[in-house]
């Protein structure tokens, strides 16, 4: 018999082995919303963006830059302030996505790639009230 902290921790173990995978989530081409607003689901589905946090957590001045095209990929970049998970300095969570036949991927360690490129405000990512 597993006692109440034993379900809890088991439970956190769970969610936590999903998270190793190296396969990158997608968005499913079908589904409904603009591609901004798509890209925000995904965002906050990410891990770095706080989707197994125990703690809410809150966005404030995301940006989104893109769509732009690098070695023939269509790519957008977005970043945020997130705040609630450690107390004091905020994360700044980044992220990489491609677009390919309206499916979205999240490109691991590919941050570079949005250098040199503008942004502007996104705030569909952007918590209510923040």
């Amino acid at each position: 018999m597993v006692g109440r902290r034993g379900g809890v921790v088991l439970a956190m173990v769970l969610a936590a082995g999903g998270c190793t995978a190296t396969a990158a989530p997608t968005a499913p081409a079908a589904s409904t919303g603009t591609v901004r607003e798509r890209i925000a689901a995904l965002a906050l589905r990410q891990v770095a963006f706080g989707s197994v946090s125990l703690i809410p957590v809150r966005f404030a001045h995301s940006r989104i830059a893109g769509p732009f095209e690098d070695g023939g990929r269509r790519l957008y970049c977005v970043s945020t302030r997130m705040s609630g998970r450690t107390f004091g300095k905020p994360e700044r969570p980044k992220l990489v996505v491609r677009e390919e036949a309206g499916a979205l991927t999240v490109l691991r360690d590919e941050e570079e790639v949005c250098e040199g490129h503008r942004s502007e405000p996104f705030p569909e990512l952007d918590s209510p009230g923040a």
